[in-house]
C-alpha cells in the first residue's frame, strides 16, 4: 500500500515509519506544523526521512491549530471550563487534516506513532482499543475518531510491550531520534504549565474564594488560574476549621468566585456530558461499562444514559475531580465506545436532579 505516516520529529513516529516501511509499503513522511512549530523538530523530522529514505512533505496547520484548539482552550478558561485541547486537535486538525491529504493525493491509510491499537473483522466494524503498553496508552485522546476515520488508520506502535521496546528498536534502526526526550502532553505549552498559558492571553479579573458555606476566606486575580481538584496556589487566609487542606471544588465564572473545601467534597456521583461521538455501534440505554475523564486517569464502572447527543453517565461508586470542559471516554473492557464533553457534574450527596450541586461551566 501506499501509506502517508505523520513524521513528528519524534522517536514515536520515527520508528512507526520504519515499521511500515519494513512491512513493504511505500511510505512518504508527512510533517505537520501547529502549535508550536519549531525549527529543531522539523530539522528532526527532516533527518529521519532522510535516514529511512522517504520523502517528507511539510504542511502547514497553525491557522486552523489556533482557531480550533488555542482559542478554544483560552476561551474554556474563560468560563470555568478544564479543557483537553488534544481530543480537539485530533477530530478538528491533526487528523482531519491528515485524513483529507491522504484521501485527495491517493493514499491508501494513515498511520501515526501513536500508543493504541484498532482492530478489524470482515464481519464487524473497526475497534479503537488500549495499547499494549497501558502505561503509554494514548487511546483516550482518540477517541473522537469515528468508523471512516478508523477504516484508514494504522497505529504501529499499539502492539509494542513497552517505550523502552520503541527506543531499543530506533536505536537499531539507527534512527537519529532515538534518545530524544519525550514532548509534553499538551504541544503548545511550553514552560509554566496548562495553568499559566491561558493567564498570559487574559486580563486580571480579581473576585472572592468562598468556603461551603459562602463566607470568603481568600481573594483570586481571575478564575481562569484555577481547575476543579487544585490544591496549591490558593493563598487562602484563614485555615480549615479542622486543618485539613481545601481544594477548589467549583468555579462560578460569571459570579467570578472559587470555591473551596475538603477533598470530600470533590466526590462525584454523576456526570452530565454534550455531543455525544461514537467510534462503533450505537450504545444501548442503561449500558454498563467504564468511563474514563483524565487521559492518564482510571476507568470507572459506571450506567451511561444518553439519548441523541446529551449523556448521563452514573458512577457505581463517587470519583473525584470530575471537571466540566474535560471529555469522558467510555470503554467496553479495552475498546473504546465513544466519547462527549463534560457540561456539569452532581456531587455525592447532593440532592436533585442531574446537575443538582453542580459544577457548572
Amino acid at each position: 500500500m501506499r501509506i502517508a505516516v505523520a513524521v513528528s520529529g519524534g522517536v514515536d513516529s520515527a520508528v512507526a515509519a520504519a515499521l511500515v516501511q519494513a512491512q513493504g509499503h511505500e511510505v512518504v513522511g508527512v510533517h505537520l506544523l501547529m502549535g508550536t512549530a519549531s525549527v529543531p523538530e522539523t530539522d528532526d523530522a527532516r533527518r529521519v526521512a532522510e535516514r529511512l529514505g522517504i520523502d517528507l512533505v511539510v504542511r502547514d496547520l497553525r491557522g486552523p491549530f489556533a482557531e480550533r484548539v488555542v482559542d478554544y482552550f483560552v476561551d474554556s478558561y474563560t468560563q470555568g471550563r478544564t479543557p483537553n485541547p488534544c481530543l480537539r486537535c485530533n477530530r478538528g486538525v491533526k487528523f482531519a487534516g491528515l485524513l483529507a491529504m491522504s484521501r485527495a493525493e491517493g493514499f491508501d491509510a494513515v498511520a501515526t506513532g501513536h500508543y493504541a491499537r484498532i482492530t478489524r473483522s470482515e464481519e464487524g466494524p473497526a475497534e479503537l482499543r488500549r495499547a499494549a503498553d497501558r502505561r503509554k496508552d494514548q487511546s483516550y485522546v482518540l477517541a473522537v475518531l469515528d468508523q471512516e476515520s478508523l477504516a484508514r488508520l494504522v497505529f504501529p506502535l499499539g502492539e509494542l510491550a513497552s517505550k523502552e521496546e520503541v527506543r531499543a528498536l530506533a536505536a537499531r534502526l539507527g534512527l537519529p531520534v532515538a534518545d530524544k526526550p519525550d514532548s509534553t502532553d499538551i504541544c503548545f505549552v511550553t514552560a509554566g504549565g496548562a495553568g499559566r498559558f491561558p493567564a498570559g492571553r487574559l486580563p486580571e479579573r480579581p473576585g472572592d474564594i468562598v468556603d461551603a458555606d459562602g463566607v470568603v476566606i481568600g481573594h483570586h486575580a481571575g478564575t481562569h488560574h484555577f481547575t476543579i481538584g487544585q490544591r496549591r496556589g490558593l493563598r487562602l487566609t484563614r485555615p480549615a476549621a479542622d486543618g485539613a487542606p481545601r481544594y477548589v471544588t467549583g468555579i462560578d465564572a460569571g459570579a467570578n468566585i472559587v470555591r473551596v473545601g475538603p477533598a470530600d467534597a470533590l466526590l462525584v456521583d454523576e456526570l452530565v456530558a454534550e455531543r455525544l461521538l461514537l467510534t462503533g455501534p450505537p450504545l444501548p440505554d442503561g449500558w454498563h461499562g467504564a468511563a474514563q475523564f483524565r487521559a492518564h486517569g482510571a476507568a470507572c464502572p459506571a450506567v451511561v444514559h444518553h439519548d441523541d447527543e446529551r449523556v448521563r453517565v452514573v458512577f457505581d461508586e463517587p470519583v473525584p475531580s470530575v471537571a466540566p470542559g474535560q471529555f469522558v471516554v467510555l470503554y467496553d473492557g479495552d475498546v473504546v465506545r465513544g466519547c462527549a464533553e463534560i457540561t456539569a457534574t452532581r456531587r455525592a450527596g447532593a440532592s436533585g436532579g442531574p446537575g443538582a450541586g453542580a459544577v457548572r461551566a
